[in-house]
């Protein structure tokens, strides 16, 4: 394998060496040797002429998903100025295949994606370090060794590539906008590069593939194997569509925030989760579920969504749909044959509650004020 020149500038900045000479109760020797583990884990390679390639071996599932990118021309834009840091909301594993390929829809290079070291287990895994460029993150890891080594590494990936990533820290699976955590945006403000932009995106689904598995565990508790997790949405795929509306926001200006600032850090972070959540498409499945009641009928039903689309309107949020016959033309169906909803005699009733209220608390940043801790 051929030196990482990204390892190297990191083994020679100032906070590293300064760790390597023995800190945390570490010896110098075992700094470095624990550095050095951690830079081998975090080298990946990406090869873009074999990128959009990956489209085909994912097919069977990637056809079941209508991509459907808006203001695209915000990330071009963004792009052809300099250095680009995209953050999104975390839905799904679609997340992962279906960003990118928006971007490369539109002709923007391709970012390194940031995502858990889970998913770099067996073929997949091997797919994500070396063609698809995706850096693997150890989340709530304590270790200062990994911590100082990441940020390094992430502030010097940034002098070569644009990064992609997910502030969320993972997906949500309450359903809703998680707070944003700071580690990697605090690594990208470290970089001191001119004029380095964020963009926020939000991604959007109709149906999530995954729903049922998430939405029972509410939080999630432990990692499950990448490959049972992949057998699962396998499981749910059968007779699965959806649409995945992939929304880009105005680019913030970031490379003028000390990242040694916590209050500028922290405000910096509400803000992009703000501005992502601004941006996230409101579908008619949301809408539906966050009107749903146990029990109503059509005509009831269709109060219910007057009043969400009401409160969604006065926050301009950026709806799909207008009216609650729209909603319900568009959401019944799928989320019936979802086994989410049943309608029978003229009666919308509650099948899978919990899956259910997964999709309603997807608009809670829009349909209740923001906590103190957001």
């Amino acid at each position: 394998m051929p030196p990482d020149t990204i390892a190297e500038a990191v083994l020679a900045r100032e906070d590293v060496a300064r760790f390597l000479e023995g800190s945390h109760g570490l010896s110098s020797d075992a700094a470095r040797t624990k550095v050095l583990a951690y830079l081998d884990e975090l080298q990946t390679t990406q090869r873009y002429e074999l990128y959009r390639a990956l489209e085909y071996p994912l097919y069977p599932i990637l056809r079941k998903i209508e991509r459907v990118g808006e203001h695209q021309q915000l990330a071009v834009d963004a792009v052809r100025k300099g250095r680009v840091v995209y953050a999104s909301n975390h839905r799904s594993h679609i997340d992962y295949l279906v960003e990118p390929l928006v971007l490369d829809d539109a002709g923007i290079r391709p970012p390194i994606i940031a995502a858990g070291i889970n998913l770099f287990g067996g073929p997949l895994g091997l797919i994500h370090k070396h063609v698809t460029g995706a850096l693997p993150i150890r989340r709530n890891t304590k270790d200062p060794a990994y911590l100082i080594t990441l940020k390094a590494y992430v502030s010097e990936l940034l002098h070569k590539h644009d990064l992609f990533f997910y502030p969320e820290g993972g997906r949500s699976y309450s359903g809703e906008l998680k707070p944003m955590k700071a580690g990697l945006i605090n690594a990208c403000l470290d970089a001191g590069i001119k004029g380095l932009t964020l963009v926020p995106v939000a991604v959007s689904y109709d149906l999530v593939l995954e729903d049922h598995v998430i939405a029972r565990q509410k939080v999630k508790r432990s990692q499950k194997a990448f490959s049972r997790e992949i057998a699962e949405l396998v499981r749910y795929a059968v007779g699965y569509w959806s649409r995945a509306v992939v929304t880009f926001g105005k680019p913030i200006a970031i490379d003028g925030i000390d990242p040694e600032n916590k209050k500028a850090v922290i405000d910096l972070t509400r803000h992009v989760r703000r501005e992502i959540g601004k941006q996230y498409k409101v579908l008619p499945t949301a809408v539906l579920a966050a009107a749903m009641k146990r029990s109503a009928t059509r005509a009831e039903m269709k109060g219910h969504i007057d009043g969400v689309l009401d409160t969604l309107r006065s926050v301009n949020a950026n709806l799909s749909v207008k009216t609650a016959d729209e909603v319900l033309e568009q959401a019944t169906e799928p989320l019936a044959t979802r086994n989410i909803i049943v309608v029978e005699q003229g009666r919308y009733r509650v099948r899978e509650r919990n899956v259910l209220r997964y999709y309603a608390r997807s608009l809670a940043h829009l349909l209740s004020p923001p906590s103190s801790t957001h």
